[in-house]
């Protein structure tokens, strides 16, 4: 399939890959110099716009920072460009609203879209092991399945527009608020005496079990390599996080939802991320809760 690919940044350089792996011929856009040569290394062919890479492509998947670069590059370079039935699919993280509306707007030009936001960070993205919340309707869902297989593990239909990015952030602020908990536990832990490893053995086993401990645990040396061990670099930035955060605290607002750990977990993570000159992972932030 012919597939244009815009957005090459960490996480969508992996994704063009796996796609370019997997056999389809690849178009790829990036504003960035670099990322663009990279995929080019991995088996896609350079397009010197976004316009250039949709022009007689069947799909085209985004990979953008926000809703507003989505809407801008739709807008701009998508509609004008994309043949009909082409289908789209946004893989970025965005907030519900924007995400309807460009799917109404592919809709109503005769194209087909789905919001496909992706959870399992860069190593993940590389390893073709994501998975994606779709939203769209159902033959849009059928159409986009067997591309976003090709970079995931798991491919589920959330349900209609804008279920994707609504699945993502829920699943991103349980995250943000569950990396807290285990952060401060195990600061607590220490403080009384016990070792970290020790306490992981039990809690790992015990009803305190969760991904944010047993998959993921913040500190160097505790369960398995993470990005603790290698100086909180690399994994899912903090910054990262706590857009998903805002984006859910928004979509909270929109419906009338009371969050109280998802917006202090959007507090400490605004106090983090502007103490944090070094663009470090999430899991981090253990570092302020111990004082």
């Amino acid at each position: 399939m012919k597939i244009a690919f815009i957005g090459l940044g960490n996480m969508g350089g992996g994704m063009a890959a796996n796609l370019a792996k997997a056999g389809h011929e690849m178009r790829a856009f990036d504003l960035s110099e670099e990322a663009l040569a990279r995929a080019v290394e991995a088996g896609c062919r350079r397009a010197a716009s976004a316009a250039e890479a949709v022009t007689g492509a069947e799909a085209v998947v985004t990979m953008l920072p926000a809703g507003k670069h989505v809407a801008g590059v739709y807008t701009g370079d998508v509609f004008p460009n994309a043949a009909p039935d082409t289908l789209l699919l946004d893989c970025s993280t965005i907030d519900v609203a924007t995400a309807r509306a460009n799917i109404e707007a592919a809709t109503a030009r005769g194209l087909a879209a789905v919001d496909a936001p992706v959870s399992g960070g860069i190593a993940a993205a590389n390893a073709g092991t994501l998975t994606f919340m779709v939203g769209g309707t159902g033959d849009a869902f059928v159409r986009a399945e067997p591309i976003l297989a090709a970079m995931g593990k798991a491919v589920i239909h959330a349900g209609g527009a804008g279920a994707g990015q609504g699945a993502k952030i829920c699943n991103n602020m349980l995250l943000g608020a569950s990396m807290i908990a285990t952060c401060e536990t195990l600061a607590l832990a220490q403080k009384l005496g016990l070792d970290p490893q020790t306490f992981f053995d039990i809690a790992s086993v015990s009803s305190g079990q969760c991904w944010s401990l047993t998959s993921y645990a913040p500190l160097p040396g505790v369960g398995p390599v993470t990005p603790a061990d290698n100086g909180y670099a690399g994994g899912f930035a903090a910054a990262l996080m706590l857009k998903d955060l805002r984006l859910a605290m928004e979509a909270a607002a929109s419906v009338g939802a009371d969050v109280p750990m998802g917006s202090k977990a959007r507090e400490l993570y605004e106090a983090f991320v502007a103490a944090d000159k070094d663009g470090r992972d999430f899991s981090a932030i253990i570092q302020t809760l111990q004082g």
